[in-house]
C-alpha cells in the first residue's frame, strides 16, 4: 500500500482503532469487576456482548484495510489534496488535508491516552464534591431516581421497609404530602458524608439510571447530638452507616421536612458497589 493509500485510510484506521480500544477496555472492566462503576448493572450483559462482538469485527476491518481492499480512488483523491507550489515547482499538501491529518493525529493521541488511563489508573467513584455541585440537598427528585414501582406509603404497619435504601426514603419523603406518618420510623442506611452545619450532614448516594454520566445524588439529612461539637461529624466523603429514627427537621426553613435523628454513626469502608439504581 502506498503512502497516499495509508494517508487516505487514516480516518478508517483511527475509527476502527478507537472502537477496538473502547471494546477492550470494556471487557477488561467487566473482567476485573469494575464495569458497574460506569454503567447500570442491568445493561452489563448487553454491553459485554457488544464489546465481545466489536473486538473481532474491528480487527477484521483493520486487516481488510491493511490489505488494500478498503481503498477506493485514493490516487484521484490525492490529486485534489495538493496545491501547486509555484516558488519551488512542486506540489505541496493542501490546507484541508493538513488540517485533517492534524486532527487525526490529535484524536489518535487522545484515544491512546484514554485507553492507557483506563487500564493503568484505578477506577474512582463520584465524590462528595460532585454531589454538592449537583445539588444533593435539592427538594426535587426526578422519576429516574424513584423505585421501579411507586414506593409504598407507610400508613400501614405491614409495609416492609427493611430493604429501603437512601434513594427509596428520599423519594418517599419528597412524594408524601403528609410526613407525620414517617416520624419515628427506624432506619439503618449507608452512604457517604456531605457536611452540613451544627453537627448535621447529608447521608448521600449516587443513583445511576444508565451510566455514571447521568448519576444523580440523593440524600437524607442527618442530625446528631454533636451540635456543639462539629468535629464529631465524619469527614467529607467518609462512608458511614447511620442508625436512628426519622424525625421532623428541627430547621423549619429547610426544604427537607424529615431528617434522620442518628442514634449511632459508624464509619465504614466504601462498599464494592457504591451506587444505587
Amino acid at each position: 500500500m502506498s503512502s497516499s493509500d495509508a494517508r487516505s485510510n487514516a480516518p478508517a484506521y483511527l475509527g476502527l482503532g478507537s472502537v477496538l480500544a473502547v471494546a477492550l477496555c470494556t471487557l477488561w472492566l467487566a473482567l476485573v469487576g469494575h464495569l458497574d462503576l460506569y454503567i447500570n448493572p442491568r445493561y452489563s450483559v448487553f454491553t459485554i456482548v457488544l464489546a465481545a462482538v466489536a473486538v473481532p469485527a474491528s480487527i477484521a476491518g483493520l486487516v481488510v484495510i491493511a490489505r488494500g481492499h478498503g481503498h477506493t480512488h485514493g490516487d484521484d483523491a490525492d490529486e485534489h489534496e495538493y496545491e501547486p507550489d509555484h516558488d519551488h515547482g512542486r506540489r505541496r499538501p493542501g490546507r484541508g488535508r493538513a488540517v485533517r491529518l492534524a486532527l487525526g493525529g490529535a484524536a489518535a493521541i487522545v484515544t491512546v491516552g484514554v485507553t492507557v488511563s483506563m487500564l493503568v489508573l484505578p477506577p474512582t467513584t463520584l465524590s462528595a464534591r460532585t454531589a454538592q455541585q449537583r445539588s444533593v440537598d435539592s427538594a426535587t427528585l426526578s422519576n429516574a431516581t424513584g423505585s421501579d414501582a411507586a414506593v409504598s406509603l407507610l400508613g400501614s404497619e405491614g409495609v416492609d421497609t427493611s430493604q429501603y435504601g437512601v434513594k427509596d426514603w428520599a423519594a418517599l419523603i419528597r412524594q408524601t404530602t403528609d410526613t407525620t406518618a414517617l416520624v419515628g420510623k427506624q432506619v439503618r442506611l449507608s452512604g457517604f458524608v456531605v457536611p452540613g452545619q451544627d453537627g448535621s450532614f447529608t447521608l448521600t448516594r449516587f443513583v445511576i439510571s444508565c451510566c455514571a454520566v447521568d448519576a444523580q445524588p440523593v440524600g437524607l439529612g442527618v442530625v446528631t447530638d454533636a451540635g456543639d461539637r462539629p468535629d464529631a461529624v465524619p469527614d467529607e466523603g467518609q462512608w458511614v452507616t447511620v442508625t436512628g429514627a426519622l424525625a421532623a427537621n428541627p430547621d423549619q426553613s429547610a426544604d427537607a421536612r424529615i431528617v434522620i435523628k442518628a442514634a449511632k454513626v459508624t464509619e465504614i469502608a466504601q462498599p464494592k458497589d457504591p451506587y444505587e439504581y
